[in-house]
C-alpha cells in the first residue's frame, strides 16, 4: 500500500471514529453531511478520494474543525503546536472587540493556569528560573486557582 492510499484510509478511519463518538449511524451522517450514504462509506473505508468540499460538509455535520479533515487528507499541512490563537482571535469578524477582549482573556488566565501546573515550568523553578523556591510558587499557583473559583 503506498502513501497516498494509506492516508485516505487513515482519513477513513478517523471519519468513522469520529461519527461513532457523536453516536451517528451512517446513514444519519450522510444525510447531515448531504452526501450520499454509498459516498460515504467510501470515504470511510478510504477508497475514495473526497474533495475539500465534502470533507468541509462532513466535518461540520460531525462538529469538528475542517482544517482536522485537510490535514489528515493531505490538503493542509499541519501547523506547528505553537499557534497564535490570540491573532485567529482577533481577526474573526463574527464577534465584535468586547467579545474578543473576553476570550482572549480567559484564553491567557487558563494558559497561565497550565504553565503554572505545568512540569516544565515546576522544573523550571526549582532550577531558579523565575527566582522562587517550589513550596512558595506552589501556594501561589493553589491560591491562584482558588481565589478564581
Amino acid at each position: 500500500m503506498n502513501e497516498l492510499e494509506e492516508r485516505w484510509r487513515d482519513l477513513g478511519e478517523f471519519i468513522r471514529e469520529q461519527r461513532h463518538i457523536g453516536h451517528l449511524s451512517l446513514r444519519k451522517l450522510s444525510e447531515m453531511a448531504g452526501v450520499s450514504n454509498p459516498y460515504l462509506s467510501q470515504i470511510e473505508r478510504g477508497l475514495r478520494k473526497p474533495s475539500a468540499e465534502i470533507l468541509q460538509q462532513i466535518a461540520r455535520a460531525l462538529e469538528i474543525s475542517s482544517e482536522t479533515l485537510y490535514v489528515r487528507a493531505g490538503i493542509l499541512e499541519e501547523r506547528p503546536d505553537e499557534s497564535d490563537l490570540v491573532s485567529e482571535i482577533r481577526r474573526d469578524p463574527f464577534i465584535d472587540e468586547e467579545q474578543k477582549r473576553s476570550l482572549i482573556q480567559i484564553y491567557e488566565s487558563f494558559r497561565a493556569a497550565h504553565a503554572a501546573k505545568s512540569p516544565v515550568a515546576a522544573s523550571d523553578k526549582r532550577r531558579g528560573r523565575e527566582g522562587a523556591d517550589v513550596e512558595d510558587s506552589t501556594d501561589d499557583a493553589e491560591r491562584a486557582q482558588v481565589g478564581a473559583r
